[in-house]
């Protein structure tokens, strides 16, 4: 029988190194097994990533045939048109807001009682096909006397026009800088007398014409929901019948400004006449400006029209009235519409156009910004270049 081994025993320096060793071991397996709850979150965060990756790109290494291509493109398109239909249809509604808005907080005595269709209280603007206004002054009342008895219908003609074929005509005139005056009270007495002033919430003043455009455009808005807004000078012959069949054409759509689009030199030096003294904007001396409408005559759609009531207090004023209306529209989707008739000189001109079926819309100088001495010749413009009296009464609109 053999002898029984004792167990070696462990030398007590090894004690320490062996205890070091087992702990290290511990942490080691508790890091690599064990997880602590709160990131159980990132790390199936992270393994769905990996399987999208993954799905990515098993995508864009699958080759797609040219029908598949087009079916994808032609999706995209459906989509990208359906948004900019949605689009449209939210800037249509925001500018009815803001244009009922404006309505209501017009000051102007005859424009505060016409409550707008887009407010729910009284009843709706009175819809017509387009309205003119005339730019007059204080001081002009025989050019005015010289429309009213040429190609402006009066009294009963005037209201009969109105009520049949939706086309209104007013002489547009703010007031004087000082309250009731005498000037302000033969403007009353005037109106008394023809019922076909359009008075605005403005001081007159020459330079004061871009002003009165923003106000007349946003105070017909907020009175009639008219298809189109025209503004004509009072030294400027019309044919209405010729007016109204060049806007019809025009009808369906949206955004049109429509007149004779020039693009004159920018005036830098102030001993001229129409001198812009924010000529540097246009860039170095000698620029032109952008192509805008004449302003003897021109028409913009409801719109536009309605996109300047609601824009009114932040819109620029430029020196020249008409270079203002077409900064306005410059950044917008908005067609331009040179028409030539819009802008016929005086007989002969028109007189021939008139001759060869070619009747003119508007006839004026170029050399007087108008008329020439339009109180004694508009007569003779109008007899020789005009229409005819029955010719805006058989106009289809």
């Amino acid at each position: 029988m053999k002898p029984q081994r004792s167990p070696k025993k462990i030398s007590l320096n090894w004690i320490p190194f062996i205890c070091l060793s087992f702990f290290t071991l511990g942490i080691l397996f508790s890091n690599r097994l064990w997880v602590p709850p709160e990131s159980n979150g990132q790390l199936l965060s992270q393994r769905r990533r990996e399987q999208e990756l993954q799905i990515v790109s098993g995508d864009c290494d699958t080759k797609t045939t040219p029908g598949q291509d087009n079916d994808v493109m032609g999706e995209v398109l459906k989509t990208h048109e359906a948004i900019q239909s949605l689009d449209k249809s939210v800037a249509m509604l925001e500018m009815q807001l803001a244009a009922s808005r404006s309505s209501q907080e017009m000051d102007n005595g005859e424009a505060s009682k016409v409550v707008s269709t887009l407010t729910r209280d009284g009843p709706p603007r009175k819809k017509v096909f387009m309205v003119i206004g005339i730019n007059t002054a204080f001081s002009s009342r025989r050019r005015r006397d010289s429309v009213r008895e040429t190609w402006m219908p009066q009294g009963e003609k005037l209201i009969k026009l109105e009520r049949e074929k939706g086309i209104i005509i007013r002489f547009m005139i703010g007031h004087s800088a000082t309250s009731n005056s005498i000037l302000d009270r033969a403007i009353d007495s005037e109106e008394a007398q023809h019922k076909d002033f359009f008075r605005l919430e403005h001081v007159e003043g020459y330079h004061e014409l871009s002003a009165k455009t923003k106000i007349f455009f946003s105070t017909a808005v907020a009175k009639w929901d008219a298809e189109f807004y025209v503004k004509v000078d009072d030294d400027v012959h019309v044919n209405l019948g010729m007016l109204a069949t060049t806007l019809g054409r025009h009808r369906s759509k949206p955004r049109v400004y429509i007149g004779c689009m020039k693009s004159g030199p920018v005036l830098s030096s102030k001993n001229v006449k129409y001198h812009e003294p924010e000529y540097w904007k246009f860039g170095e001396e000698g620029n032109k400006y952008f192509r805008h409408a004449t302003g003897q005559i021109y028409a913009i759609s409801k719109e536009l029209a309605t996109y300047i009531s609601i824009n009114q207090p932040i819109l620029h004023k430029y020196a020249n009235e008409d270079v203002s209306l077409g900064a306005w529209f410059i950044g917008l989707e908005v067609e331009h519409i040179d028409d030539r008739n819009m802008c016929c000189g005086t007989p002969p001109d028109c007189e021939w156009k008139a001759q060869a079926g070619n009747v003119c819309v508007a006839s004026f100088d170029w050399s007087c910004s108008g008329i020439c001495k339009s109180v004694e010749k508009l007569k003779t413009v109008h007899k020789r270049c005009g229409e005819g009296d029955d010719a805006v009464w058989n106009t289809l609109l």
